[in-house]
């Protein structure tokens, strides 16, 4: 099985591994939970993850989408929602568990449009925008039909861009970002401070239920992560020329009580004429966006 590749996608909920077959189609998928500790303990889980679906396969490269920020030049990554790295080395540590396989990094927003692209909503795409809206949000460009990194690896880093300039403090360290706003536990936090009611370990899955039982607090979470994201996916529309935006993540699982405010709210804010025809979509890969994306890596031209 000498044509296998393997994936890895590493962000704040969970870590994932996938072997795929020459056509980027997951042959095999495993995931286990982020745990919250130290940088060893984040990696004892990639490593073993690693270790155990490679046991019997022999792979041809190795892709990894991490969160962000990344740097390619040094194979490291310095995840906001991973206290634990910063500046971990995590290229040289998958090439030592594999030696002389070829490895490659991106940011896990790339690897969702690169993956979305390839395989999923994205298709026939010229310019596309892939998000992640979860634990966090991240974010990656296809420009004129070709993934687009950076300088450093961190194009299309769009959680970051300023939507309240009276905004809260973001866990970057500037303050106003989307992600500060539109993240799943900014969004259930937001409801809490304003009076919503749920058990201490609730998320934006049980948000989202009382969404769609009728609660107010639940549903203004919902319009007002919606309306950042307008906001920030018009601003970068308006950079890029885009014409899709492709949105994944445990955040957009809500369907409509997500896509339908977001959708109202983009139709204020990308006014000029260009921009009429920008389209919002689901992803179609669902949580294997990343993996489909990473496993594409090998053969491209990143880190």
């Amino acid at each position: 099985m000498a044509d296998i590749t393997l994936a890895i996608d590493v962000g704040g909920t969970k870590i994932a591994v996938g072997l795929a077959d020459p056509d980027g189609a997951l042959v095999h998928t495993a995931t286990r939970p982020t745990p919250h500790g130290d940088a060893e303990a984040v990696w004892a889980v990639v490593e073993r993850l690693i270790t155990e679906t490679t046991a019997d396969t022999a792979v041809r490269g190795v892709g990894i989408a991490s969160a962000g920020p990344i740097q390619l030049s040094t194979g490291t990554v310095s995840p906001l929602n991973i206290r634990g790295w910063r500046e971990f080395p995590i290229v040289d540590r998958v090439a030592a568990l594999l030696p002389g396989v070829p490895v490659r990094l991106g940011g896990d927003g790339l690897c969702m449009a690169l993956g979305e692209h390839r395989h999923g909503a994205g298709r026939g795409a010229q310019f596309l925008l892939g998000m992640v809206v979860s634990t966090g949000v991240g974010g990656g460009l296809i420009l004129d039909g070709a993934p687009y990194d950076g300088a450093s690896g961190n194009a299309g880093h769009v959680g970051h861009v300023v939507v309240d300039l009276n905004g809260e403090p973001c866990a970057c360290g500037g303050h106003g970002c989307v992600e500060a706003i539109a993240s799943g536990p900014q969004m259930v936090r937001w409801a809490r401070d304003h009076g919503w009611a749920a058990p201490a370990d609730a998320g934006a899955k049980e948000l989202a239920q009382a969404a769609d039982a009728g609660n107010e607090l639940a549903v203004l979470a919902f319009r007002r992560s919606a309306t950042a994201l307008a906001a920030m996916i018009a601003s970068v529309a308006a950079v890029c020329d885009l014409d899709l935006a492709v949105i994944g993540g445990g955040v957009a699982n809500a369907g409509p009580l997500l896509f339908d405010p977001l959708r109202e709210a983009l139709g204020g804010y990308a006014r000029l004429d260009f921009l009429r025809g920008l389209s919002v979509v689901p992803a179609q890969l669902a949580g294997d966006a990343g993996l489909v994306g990473a496993a594409a890596l090998v053969d491209g031209r990143f880190g």
